[in-house]
């Protein structure tokens, strides 16, 4: 297992995250300073998704929330990224065996994919809570908790399982790279001025 991370250390961070926004990363390498910067930007995300669907809000409100989005939306991809290479630096010298596995889904994939699950167990079990909200509405939210908490464990054997054969070299993942172009002056046609004269979902002339 690679040092100082495992998928134990990293639910019981994600969790205590969320109760305490001050609380720093367990450790101060490269790895766990960007997973803690992509768990922060998932946190953001979530609380300006929130915001972007309110109703009793102007469209320049609205707008806003929706930039805050993007922006979100890139660093938390941006540190996805980031986790691969410290991961991968990790394992460097490592050479994976002939027939070694390739994950499409990398280990940084993984860590983000448990930082949503994190904020919906969270944010799912404070509605189990709501006993405001009746009887019906408390169990149903009770049934996800729990199909949500299995989801999460599920993930995090499988984090554990790619670590564990990437280090002996019997798996091997890549760094994937992104490339959002919506946020990209240069590759958005709306940004750089040559936006298509009709959508492709338009009606053909």
């Amino acid at each position: 297992m690679l040092k100082d991370f495992d998928a134990v250390s990293l639910l019981q961070w994600h969790d205590a995250r969320l109760g305490d926004a001050g609380l720093p990363a367990p450790a101060s390498s490269p790895l766990w300073r960007w997973v803690e910067s992509n768990h922060r930007h998932n946190c953001l995300l979530w609380d300006e998704e929130d915001r972007a669907r309110r109703t009793d809000a102007g469209s320049a409100a609205i707008a806003a929330s929706k930039r805050l989005i993007d922006q979100h939306n890139q660093l938390r991809n941006d540190a996805v990224e980031f986790i691969d290479e410290a991961l991968l630096a990790q394992l460097d010298g490592i050479e994976p065996h002939a027939d070694a596995r390739l994950s499409s889904e990398t280990a940084g994939a993984m860590i983000d994919r448990l930082s949503i699950l994190a904020l919906k167990i969270f944010h799912m079990h404070a509605q189990t809570r709501r006993s405001e909200a009746g009887a019906g509405h408390v169990a149903t939210c009770t049934a996800r908790l729990h199909r949500l908490v299995a989801q999460r464990h599920d993930l995090a054997c499988c984090l554990d399982r790619l670590l564990f054969e990437a280090a002996a070299g019997h798996a091997y993942f890549k760094v994937y790279r992104q490339f959002k172009m919506y946020n990209d002056p240069a590759l958005n046609p709306w940004l750089y001025g040559a936006a298509p004269a009709q959508p492709r979902g338009g009606v053909a002339p």
